[in-house]
């Protein structure tokens, strides 16, 4: 197998509605979301604002130049099958799972860090912050501590802006043409979010940090100033 970081899937669709608005169990009751992603193998088109024909429902909280695609590591899949056994359908717990656009070989947390920059076909991806997992992660596979689940053990995934607009499909290499911050991985970064709360010092460099998100910016900058 190569040790090359490869697309593995790619993953685009459109907010559609879900369940009932008079369904006794919450997790049939009416919602909205662009979770359920599906597969195409085709080239697909890189804007400024992420894969053309992909959407999210919620477009305070997620999308945006900032958080224009979701990558994930595949290499998870087989931890998160063992983990959870049968809470979940482990048949369709693979590539696209956790609502990603693209599915990825060779790269974890651990690995990618904050700033980094990958040719993928012809367009330009720039790491930009980790991924925040919300509610929906848990509805989709109807596991509520999913989203904790997720967050605990750091494998959530990590955001890309677009540098340059282009074409991108299965089977294509991530290039790693640049790392301006090698100390910052994406494992560090939801280290210092979650946990190191009281680290103030890394939290002030992040606050000023060009590579980050700014929403991520802002909440180290409201810990600085609070002081906690």
């Amino acid at each position: 197998m190569s040790d090359v970081a490869t697309l593995l899937q790619v993953q685009i669709g459109l907010p559609q509605e879900y369940g009932s608005a008079d369904a006794e169990d919450p997790m049939d009751r009416a919602w909205t979301t662009g979770f359920f992603k599906q597969p195409t193998r085709e080239p697909v088109e890189v804007d400024w604002e992420g894969i053309v024909g992909d959407g999210v429902a919620d477009l305070v909280n997620h999308g945006g130049r900032d958080k224009a695609i979701l990558m994930y590591a595949s290499a998870h899949y087989p931890v998160w099958r063992e983990e959870l056994g049968g809470k979940v359908n482990t048949a369709k717990f693979g590539d696209g799972a956790f609502g990603e656009n693209l599915s990825v070989s060779h790269l974890q947390e651990a690995s990618v860090c904050l700033g980094d920059v990958y040719q993928v076909g012809t367009a330009v991806l720039q790491v930009s912050q980790p991924r925040q997992p919300c509610w929906k992660l848990g509805r989709r596979w109807r596991l509520k501590e999913l989203t904790a689940l997720a967050v605990k053990t750091g494998r959530m995934g990590w955001y890309v802006r677009v540098l340059q607009q282009g074409t991108l499909q299965v089977g294509d290499a991530l290039q790693l043409i640049e790392r301006p911050a090698h100390d910052w991985t994406i494992a560090r970064l939801n280290q210092l979010f979650y946990h190191d709360r009281k680290n103030l010092a890394d939290a002030a460099v992040l606050a000023e940090s060009p590579l980050l998100a700014e929403a991520w910016r802002g909440e180290f900058r409201k810990r600085v100033d609070k002081g906690s």
